[in-house]
């Protein structure tokens, strides 16, 4: 039986919620949240669900505790985070209950056999950008209601303080501080050969098991700024960044690297769709109309995030491909690996750590 949050629970909870706030991770923030509340409840796996700017379900965090007997009868608590990416197999209740949740902006409920599947809505401004989920033998009562509400509401706030500070100001989209983070969490998951078999076994899943990261810019763009002044060069970058983020999927990441250059890591299969992941960008961009200029072109370099090569070097190396397809008349795609494969680079050691 789950036990009812008390009144001597509050100085933990406030404990809590003091090292919630000493985060400067929004990754690292989210764990803390399912960590907190947890326990609180009294259960021992909770679940926060993201929405994309559309509101449809990116990713989720599972976490999990349980109690291991030591070899010597000691007795202790473990904990698990797990990261879900590919929501193909999402449980169709909880899919139809947050649904519910978003489309009543408050808390919903529903009976599964003997136990109460919960969802609480995470909100970003005055839309609902996520869920809080549990499981557990009955329902909320109102002091945990109360709880529950007053965690979510610090911790919506907090992130939303965190978000801004890693994001571009024109774009919106994340900066150069957030991509930093970014290869520190990829490469580090990477870098584990056993939670990388779990992802693939549906464990930890990340679409299709890799990462291509690329460098994107966008073509002439020094010349849109002389020609027809910087107003108008602001206008083109935030509308190729809107033009980014409606062609990419949900769980891809994109960042403004600076100036007219933009970097987005993307999870595939293959190299081949990686390839039409980043195909399908440029012909949105060549296709579309941009006001005062009409047409526009980007160039594309990228490479295959490896665990065995720093982030930096992989870097580099998009960004080496993305000059040789400027170089050889703009407006195309070329891969590292193709590169290399035809003679044209030749492999080289990452000697110098740049660190942004």
């Amino acid at each position: 039986m789950a036990k009812e949050l008390n009144q001597s629970q509050l100085p933990g909870l406030l404990g809590k919620l003091g090292k919630m706030t000493s985060i400067r991770d929004t990754e690292l923030l989210e764990q803390s949240l399912l960590r907190s509340l947890g326990p609180l409840l009294g259960i021992l796996n909770t679940s926060l669900y993201r929405t994309d700017e559309k509101q449809v379900l990116a990713r989720v965090l599972h976490y999990h505790r349980s109690k291991v007997v030591e070899s010597d009868g000691e007795a202790r608590m473990v904990e698990r985070v797990e990261e879900v990416l590919n929501l193909a197999e999402l449980p169709k209740e909880v899919i139809a209950l947050t649904e519910n949740v978003r489309l009543l902006a408050k808390p919903c409920t529903r009976t599964l056999g003997n136990e109460v599947l919960v969802a609480y809505p995470l909100f970003g401004g005055n839309e609902v950008c996520g869920y809080f989920v549990f499981q557990r033998d009955r329902e909320v009562s109102p002091v945990e209601d109360a709880t529950i509400r007053g965690v979510l509401e610090v911790f919506s706030n907090y992130y939303a303080l965190l978000d801004i500070s890693l994001r571009d100001r024109l774009t919106g989209l994340f900066n150069r501080q957030a991509l930093e983070n970014s290869f520190d969490r990829i490469w580090s998951l990477l870098g584990q050969p056993d939670s990388f078999t779990e992802k693939l076994e549906g464990r930890r899943s990340i679409p299709g098991g890799q990462y291509y990261l690329a460098l994107i810019d966008i073509d002439h763009f020094k010349q849109v700024n002389d020609t027809h002044g910087h107003m108008v060069g602001d206008e083109i970058l935030l509308l190729v960044s809107r033009l980014m983020s409606a062609t990419f999927r949900g769980s891809d990441l994109l960042y403004r690297y600076g100036g007219e250059e933009f970097v987005a890591i993307a999870a595939a299969e293959n190299e081949k769709i990686a390839r039409n992941i980043f195909e399908r960008l440029r012909l949105a961009i060549e296709a579309h109309s941009f006001p005062r200029i009409g047409g526009l072109t980007i160039s594309i370099g990228y490479c295959r995030a490896d665990p065995n090569i720093l982030p930096q070097e992989v870097l580099s190396r998009a960004d080496r491909s993305l000059y040789r397809a400027k170089q050889d008349g703009r407006n195309r795609i070329y891969d590292h690996q193709e590169l290399l494969a035809a003679g044209i680079f030749t492999e080289t050691v990452y000697s110098e750590a740049e660190f942004f």
